[in-house]
């Protein structure tokens, strides 16, 4: 018999009897979902997570991510259980119907995902970071960057990054680097050619899917084109693997970052 990796009795009560999931259920925005329809996005998850994320586990402790000729390849088996997510349609789940998503309340798709987490904490960390990559462009960017590049990590074909801390500033904003230098408009916006380096940067490539959709922060300039002082300028930049025209992007994986406990996600070093 398969050893749960939660206990459902505890997570039933904490969602239910503690948290009153039913109460947000009967509220129009969920109007579509009800306890049943929580309950079975709890034992997908659960089936799911057993039968993709923890028999890649030790995979993927076992076989780092690699970089062979500027690609980033993961074990194979760590593909596989990210891709069999986005099939599932889990990455939809907090989303707007409008988007392509399911409108799960919060509080079920954080217990969703509890039980990836549980099953692998480094493989869960793709979808995560996708989906919380998905909900910035949706809360800030505009619909053409929304169709672009939100959607499709909504559907799961795409995942994405946040590309903040640098080899000399750790997460200190003020002493960030990376600069932006305008470069025109086009449909989706101002353009912005971006120069600098990420460090430690989670999922900053891979062999999963084709296109990674990075959030990079970086200070625009003044007009003579040097960086503003401290924390003056800085804004987030969109910046796909792939560009619309589908052309490859410019940026490069210098090399790759290992961290205990964390083996099965790529960490990379990308210059911008």
């Amino acid at each position: 018999m398969t050893q749960a990796l939660l206990d459902r009795r505890d997570l039933d009560f904490l969602l239910f009897d503690w948290l009153r999931l039913d109460e947000l259920l009967v509220r129009p925005r969920y109007g579509d979902h009800s306890r049943a329809t929580a309950e079975a996005v709890l034992d997908l998850s659960e089936r799911l997570a057993q039968a993709s994320f923890l028999p890649a586990l030790q995979d993927s402790d076992r076989h780092e991510p690699q970089l062979v000729d500027g690609q980033v390849r993961v074990a194979p088996s760590v593909a596989a259980a990210v891709r069999r997510y986005a099939e599932a349609g889990l990455p939809a789940g907090p989303f707007e119907h409008a988007l392509g998503g399911m409108q799960l309340p919060q509080l079920l798709h954080c217990a969703s995902m509890a039980q990836f987490m549980a099953a692998s904490l480094a493989i869960s960390a793709y979808p995560m970071l996708a989906i919380a990559n998905a909900r910035l462009l949706v809360a800030f960017g505009s619909s053409a960057q929304i169709e672009a590049f939100a959607r499709p990590q909504i559907a799961g074909t795409a995942l994405g990054t946040m590309c903040l801390s640098e080899p000399q500033a750790g997460s200190s904003l003020a002493d960030i680097r990376s600069v932006a230098l305008a470069d025109g408009e086009d449909a989706l916006g101002p353009r912005y050619r971006l120069r600098g380096n990420k460090m430690w940067i989670s999922g900053g490539d891979h062999d999963i899917t084709r296109d990674i959709v990075h959030l990079v922060l970086a200070k625009t300039t003044a007009p003579d084109g040097k960086p503003l002082p401290g924390v003056a300028g800085i804004s987030l930049f969109v910046v796909p693997k792939w560009l619309p025209d589908g052309q490859t992007n410019d940026i490069a994986v210098a090399g790759l970052n290992h961290k205990m406990g964390y083996r099965g996600t790529s960490h990379c070093l990308l210059n911008f």
